[in-house]
Formats: C-alpha cells, sequence, structure tokens
C-alpha cells in the first residue's frame, strides 16, 4: 500500500498515518525524519543535505527526490509506504511519479484531509505532545487519561511546537495554499485522490480512510 497523505497544518495527517502504520504495517515517511536521518547516515545525498540544513538553506527539490527514493528503497518499505510532507508540490509530484515508474510501481492512493481553517487553528494552538515518547494530546480535545502523565509511556514532561501559535499557523497555511493546494487537482486529474472531511473525530475519520484501503 503506497500512499500520499495531503493536508493543511494541524488537519490531523500525523494522527492517521499513526493508525494505518499499526493497521497495514508500512512505515510513515515524513519530509523532515527523511532528511535527518539521510544527513546523519553519511550518504553522498545525505551530506549534501547536512550542508545546506546546517547553513539554514533549503534543501532542493533534486536533493529531497533523491532522499525520498533512496529511503523507500529500503527493505522496510517493500509492502509499501505513507509519505507525509511530500511531494508539497506539483514539480515533487512529477517527480514522485518519474521515480516510481522507474521502481516498477505506483501510488495506491492519495488522501486529502479537508478542514475549517479557523476550528484547525484552535485544534493546532491547543495541541501538545509527551518528551519521551512522541504521543499527541490536546488542552480540551484530547487529554491524558491522568493529567500529566503520558498515557503511552508514563512519561510526565511535554511539549509544544514553538510554531503552533495563531500567527506562525495563518503563514504556514498560506504557504500550503499556494505550493501544495495544486497537488489536489494534479492527483484528481489522475483519478487517485480520495477527499475526506478533516474535521469529524480522530475514530470517524480513521474508519473512513480504512474503508477506502481495504476498497483498492
Amino acid at each position: 500500500m503506497r500512499l500520499i497523505l495531503i493536508g493543511p497544518p494541524g488537519a490531523g495527517k500525523g494522527t492517521q498515518a499513526r493508525r494505518i502504520v499499526d493497521t497495514w504495517k508500512i512505515p510513515q515517511l515524513s519530509t523532515g525524519d527523511m532528511l535527518r536521518d539521510a544527513a546523519a547516515s553519511g550518504s553522498k545525498v545525505g551530506k549534501q543535505a547536512k550542508v545546506l540544513m546546517d547553513a539554514g538553506k533549503l534543501v532542493s527539490d533534486e536533493i529531497v527526490n533523491d532522499i525520498v527514493s533512496e529511503r523507500i528503497d529500503q527493505p522496510d518499505c517493500a509492502n509499501g509506504f505513507i509519505l507525509d510532507g511530500y511531494p508539497r508540490t506539483l514539480e515533487q509530484g512529477d517527480a514522485l511519479e518519474a521515480m516510481l515508474e522507474a521502481k516498477g510501481t505506483k501510488l495506491d492512493a492519495v488522501i486529502k484531509l479537508r478542514v475549517d481553517d479557523e476550528t484547525m487553528i484552535e485544534r493546532v494552538v491547543g495541541r501538545y505532545s509527551c518528551g519521551s515518547c512522541g504521543a499527541g494530546y490536546h488542552d480540551t480535545l484530547n487529554k491524558p487519561a491522568k493529567e500529566g502523565v503520558c498515557d503511552t509511556c508514563g512519561g510526565t514532561e511535554f511539549e509544544r511546537r514553538a510554531d503552533d501559535n495563531v500567527e506562525a499557523l495563518r503563514t504556514r497555511l498560506m504557504a500550503y495554499y499556494k505550493a501544495t493546494s495544486p497537488l489536489s487537482g494534479y492527483y484528481y486529474a489522475k483519478k487517485q485522490i480520495h477527499r475526506i472531511d478533516g474535521m469529524e473525530s480522530i475514530d470517524e475519520v480513521a474508519d473512513t480512510i480504512s474503508k477506502i484501503l481495504r476498497a483498492i
């Protein structure tokens, strides 16, 4: 199962990706994680990425594409993967299609989570995670069963992303709508996209996604 998750910041892509990972036993490939892992690996393309990242510069599409290609060649991706945060642009979409074709495979589905911006901002501003295992929580929507204690690992240290604030989120949303939104039309034309109401509960969204994937 080879999937892409699309949606604006805070739409719940990470939460749903973890559900898919548990059910289908395929890895979630986050652009940020792939870049950091490649930089630490010492591979040729990883070294190129590290130089740019250490200098605070953007990593080029060419390097990102090469890193994604390397990652999906690894054994844990033999049965599929979930791409989260890639592709971000039409150019990357074209590159991914060519990359998969060269490997003799293709995407199975693109899942797009649709949300209401203002409600989503409220969601994002209230979210936080366990500092030990990364389990996600929310001030009102998803509190730990015991206040101050992670349900997953029992940790008591929590953290919030520095950019999970209203001003930063509006900036991130604008960047998303400018660069990534055109991908919806791109994959619609290819009859690969499935639009889902991301404003439903986590379980309802997960159930809808599961039905789509089982029908493929």
